[in-house]
């Protein structure tokens, strides 16, 4: 008895110090907060406020602070209208001052102790979404053994924007992509704190959904990202140009879903609110404008047919060079292994073109027809629904996801590539075609209460969040998903055509890609596509 209470005191001393850590960084000291072996800092700045001259600027330092800051909270998200936002609002909790990080990891852990760092990129369709969402919370990923990053990006019209008077404003600064510019100062942010919170600045890999995974695309093709991240992971983020194509700042585009400059679309914008010129003077009316005005909600145009938004990445020539399709062609992506993959039906209805029935989506294929009908519909059996979720799902995902694993490994950077097409079994009567666009994420992060539709886990949903949280962990770890007890999960090789498939029922097994037929003919769409392109047609 008297040894215990000897004892206890230092135990307390050490828990304490354990539930509130202190970390000192670039520009002072942290405090965060450990709840169930796990340490989580919130809110941690990465950037000064992109507001006022700020805005429409590459991201600037943060100003240095005294004292300890506390980092138990969540930042405020990057403004956005919200989906069914009303006009002249953005939603509740978000501002433009959003730029801000939080990090989970392994309580206890040690300065210097090298442990791999995960950094995520959240999805949103790049005008929405946020690095705190109750989906992507780090505490397992923690559990593993890894750090896990999320953070905020600029979204929308304050993400990517141009405007004549900012592309002569400071020459020397990169343009339009400000969301891309915000990734690469949160990746710049780890290979300068990291450390201090036990982690490898050597060992980082960058993963996202959606947007996110377009953005995974964009840094492995981007100049100023090299060397910041050694892996990569791209959750339904394509491959190829496409809906969420650059676009130059200048010129006309070659690209037939966009054919006007970002500037004009920045300058139809300012003309709406009533703003003339291009000028140095029309640039700070919208600099002083709102940020309720700036996030005024959507794809509109500027009652002349001409767009006046645009919320996907802008070639400005020094920070976005080129596309990734074009990257990938001539093997100039930074290299380093990666795991690629989509969900089996990500999205239905006219996402990818206006076709009302088979007939008419057939059509569309040219002198592809025949082909198209063999892969997608071959008895004729099959209700328009169904050919159009796996329609768009292979054009927009799965054919350019197949053709990013292919230029990997043509580089000689292993790939890996997956299929998810689980569905829990109290939603497979309404999902009948498979797995919709972002139902994979709660089970990479081992986060099931967070699902979309939510319902209580199932033995298959908590064993399939475990695997895949494993396999991710694991490839943050080494480059390769696979360990002891897991399902093999191979290389992708053209020849053999192998992915891994999270299948319906739960199970995991790798085999031949299902979708060849369809892919193959999607792929034989868009090399028909370019050659019309290229001999002056559409």
């Amino acid at each position: 008895m008297k040894k215990f209470l000897l004892v206890l005191p230092l135990l307390f001393i050490v828990y304490t110090q354990h539930a509130q850590p202190q970390v000192q960084i670039t520009n002072g000291i942290v405090r965060g907060v450990t709840e169930d072996e796990v340490t989580i800092f919130k809110g941690i700045p990465f950037a000064a406020p992109p507001v006022s001259d700020y805005r429409w600027r590459p991201p600037q330092p943060v100003v240095a602070w005294d004292g300890v800051r506390n980092a138990s909270e969540f930042g405020p998200n990057c403004a956005q209208a919200g989906w069914g936002g009303s006009p002249g609002s953005i939603t509740e909790g978000s501002s433009e001052d959003c730029l801000y990080l939080n990090l989970w990891l392994p309580s206890g852990t040690e300065p210097g102790a090298k442990l791999p760092v995960m950094v995520w990129i959240h999805g949103g369709a790049f005008v929405g979404g946020s690095g705190s969402g109750p989906g992507t919370v780090g505490n397992e990923f923690a559990k593993q053994g890894v750090i896990l990053m999320t953070f905020n990006y600029r979204l929308g019209r304050l993400g990517h924007f141009a405007f004549p008077a900012l592309s002569e404003e400071y020459p020397e600064e990169p343009k339009g992509s400000y969301a891309y510019m915000d990734q690469i100062a949160a990746l710049q942010w780890v290979q300068e704190n990291i450390t201090g919170f036990g982690g490898d600045p050597e060992n980082v890999t960058i993963f996202g959904f959606s947007a996110g995974g377009v953005s995974v695309h964009s840094l492995l093709t981007m100049p100023a990202a090299r060397g910041l991240f050694h892996k990569a992971i791209s959750e339904s983020g394509g491959g190829r140009d496409g809906v969420l194509t650059g676009r130059p700042i200048r010129g006309e585009n070659t690209d037939p879903f966009y054919p006007v400059s970002a500037e004009r679309i920045g300058t139809n914008f300012s003309r709406r609110h009533g703003i003339e010129g291009i000028d140095a003077s029309a640039l700070a009316k919208l600099r002083a404008m709102s940020v309720e005005e700036i996030v005024d909600g959507g794809q509109e145009t500027d009652g002349q047919g001409g767009p006046r938004t645009y919320s996907g990445p802008i070639l400005d020539g020094k920070l976005v060079v080129e596309t990734a399709e074009s990257a990938y062609k001539s093997g100039r992506q930074a290299s380093v292994p990666l795991i690629i993959g989509n969900t089996s039906a990500e999205i239905g209805g006219g996402f990818v073109n206006s076709s009302n029935s088979k007939e008419d989506l057939f059509a569309l294929f040219g002198e592809l027809e025949s082909e198209a009908k063999a892969a997608y519909d071959p008895d004729g059996s099959k209700e328009f629904v169904e050919v159009i979720t796996k329609f768009n799902t292979d054009w927009v995902w799965g054919e350019p996801g197949r053709f990013a694993a292919q230029s990997f490994v043509a580089n000689g950077d292993p790939a890996y590539m997956y299929l998810f097409s689980y569905v829990p079994a109290p939603m497979r009567e309404r999902m009948q075609f498979g797995a919709g666009h972002g139902s994979e994420v709660s089970y990479v992060f081992n986060n099931l209460n967070a699902r979309w539709g939510a319902s209580e886990a199932t033995p298959e949903d908590l064993e399939l969040a475990l695997l895949m949280n494993t396999y991710w962990a694991n490839f943050a770890k080494i480059g390769d998903p696979n360990g002891e007890g897991l399902p093999r999960w191979p290389t992708f090789q053209p020849e053999t055509n192998e992915i891994m498939e999270f299948q319906r029922d739960g199970s995991a097994a790798s085999k031949p890609d299902p979708r060849k037929m369809r892919l193959d003919v999607i792929k034989k769409a868009f090399e028909l596509r370019m050659e019309i392109q290229s001999r002056g047609g559409i």
